[in-house]
């Protein structure tokens, strides 16, 4: 058998386990969130990307300020982190608060006073996944991982071996403290971002980039 060859066949093997039983956890409406009982199932979503939510019939559209608490993690026993430190949590939650603050400024004041036409944005880290380091990179380009990580690309879903992050966002009428907006979200990068699968951390920052440019979208 060509030298070669023979080191494809481990990876290859290890990858069509992966791809045969592959299963991503998906979000669930966290016990411990203040809009928890009012999540719902969310019909709307054809991506997997925000099953529960919960909305009014405000139009966001109509604030023009917006107050952004600090990023909480998520302390529950029903959190998703997978292989995430402390360490790596915090960095999440602090990357989060910045992404999110640069793209809101974009359309919103950042505010600290619960004036008139204000919204309090609570964002809450509730899981990430890590990437497996070289696999998640590997796995683009395999015989057997590059087609399905092609498919999965266009399917919207996840790659393989790659990390992810799942989030809340909490909007409310800063004035008078009602919730006007709610969600679970789960964020991961495009199978085909290269970039994204080379650092452990990387795809749940490029997760929270899609999640913060898809609240500014709302604005819109």
């Amino acid at each position: 058998m060509h030298s070669s060859l023979k080191l494809q066949l481990p990876l290859v093997l290890v990858l069509c386990g992966a791809i045969a039983g592959c299963a991503t956890t998906q979000p669930v409406p966290y016990g411990g969130l203040a809009s928890a009982e009012q999540l719902r199932p969310n019909a709307g979503d054809k991506t997997g990307r925000v099953p529960y939510s919960y909305s009014t019939a405000v139009t966001l559209r109509d604030y023009s300020s917006i107050i952004i608490d600090p990023v909480q993690v998520y302390r529950g026993q029903d959190s998703q982190f997978e292989e995430v430190t402390d360490d790596e949590k915090a960095m999440l939650a602090a990357y989060m608060q910045g992404e999110f603050e640069s793209r809101l400024r974009n359309r919103l004041r950042i505010s600290r006073d619960a004036g008139w036409k204000t919204l309090r944005l609570k964002l809450t880290l509730t899981g990430a996944k890590s990437s497996t380091r070289f696999l998640s990179t590997v796995s683009r380009f395999d015989l057997v991982g590059g087609p399905y990580n092609i498919v999965q690309s266009i399917r919207g879903k996840e790659g393989t071996f790659t990390g992810s992050v799942s989030y809340a966002v909490e909007l409310y009428d800063a004035s008078t403290n009602l919730l006007v907006s709610a969600y679970i979200a789960k964020q991961y990068p495009s199978p085909m971002n290269i970039p994204a699968s080379l650092g452990t951390m990387d795809a749940s920052k490029a997760g929270i980039r899609n999640g913060a440019d898809e609240l500014l979208a709302a604005f819109n």
